[in-house]
């Protein structure tokens, strides 16, 4: 019976047929009841003759009648797409991505919730499942340290050694960063991208808030995890312009202790933008065509020979 509940509809609009079929089943019906106008033109005495001795069968006349109904009811439903969720359904590279970009400068690295920033980070990429990943890392310029790729147990021992000698660049720049991720989403063809930006805020400005916009043409989404070190610099402003970051985009915010939380974002299979652009079958099984075949079955006795 659960699994009644679970199933959903993938083209309900075609359930507008069913009423029409529902009036045609009760005039064929009435109809067959009467054996059309035949009552009217034979007296009942010769109708009840000609009943006992073969020659009208009103059970079979009704049930002929019946069958093209039952036929177009069980095709109406097909088309409707009954279907259910695949819960292992697996993602395509050309679908959806997640690039991590991480800030490594020294107000991050030097900080004591360093550490706390990789564990945040790995807990990400551990539940990403079959989707691909890549990272990129930034201080005064920035690198990409892995294009997109499945395997995240070597991605995520990478993140593992970033440290304050992993970008020799002094300074902070998210915005190359930001605009390097947006450029793998592209030259890869995702169509529903991931950006986690992990950062305590510092450098963030105008042009980031462009890159932003940028990864947003593209059909990604960005999040933001704010890292609280005790050396960032002008804590209100960079605040201020991590939520500015954060709402242009339609991304969400998360905290250093928001690493579940994180990981279930990521960990979707079935995302918004994707069933916007008509991929819900991607992550769906449709049990119509079954159902066509069901109906075969009327069709086919619509054919059987007639006893002589």
């Amino acid at each position: 019976m659960s699994a009644l509940y679970d199933m959903a509809l993938l083209r309900p609009l075609w359930l507008l047929a069913l009423p029409a079929i529902i009036l045609w089943a009760v005039l064929v019906r009435r109809r067959h009841a009467r054996l059309g106008d035949w009552d009217k033109m034979i007296d009942a005495h010769l109708m009840q003759a000609m009943e006992t001795i073969g020659r009208v069968d009103r059970p079979a006349a009704r049930l002929v009648g019946q069958l093209p109904i039952w036929a177009a009811g069980l095709i109406v439903l097909a088309l409707a797409g009954p279907a259910l969720e695949g819960g292992k359904a697996q993602t395509f590279r050309n679908l959806n991505g997640v690039v991590f970009v991480i800030d490594v400068s020294d107000s991050m690295t030097q900080d004591e919730t360093w550490q706390e920033v990789i564990i945040t980070a790995r807990a990400g990429l551990s539940e990403l499942g079959s989707k691909p990943a890549g990272l990129v890392v930034f201080a005064g310029d920035s690198y990409i340290a892995s294009t997109l790729t499945t395997d995240t147990r070597h991605l995520g021992q990478a993140m593992a050694l970033l440290d304050d000698q992993t970008v020799p660049d002094k300074g902070t720049r998210p915005a190359l960063a930001l605009q390097q991720a947006a450029e793998i989403l592209s030259e890869a063809a995702i169509i529903a991208g991931d950006v986690v930006l992990i950062t305590d805020g510092d450098g963030l400005g105008p042009d980031a808030l462009i890159a932003a916009k940028t990864i947003s043409d593209l059909g990604g989404r960005l999040s933001v995890v704010r890292a609280e070190t005790s050396v960032s610099r002008q804590p209100r402003e960079t605040r201020a312009d991590i939520d500015s970051l954060v709402s242009i985009v339609g991304g969400r915010l998360f905290t250093l202790g928001e690493a579940a939380a994180l990981s279930d974002e990521l960990g979707r299979n079935e995302d918004p933008r994707l069933e916007k652009q008509e991929y819900r079958l991607l992550f769906w099984f449709d049990y119509g065509r079954y159902l066509l075949v069901l109906a075969l079955i009327p069709v086919a006795l619509l054919f059987r020979r007639e006893r002589v």
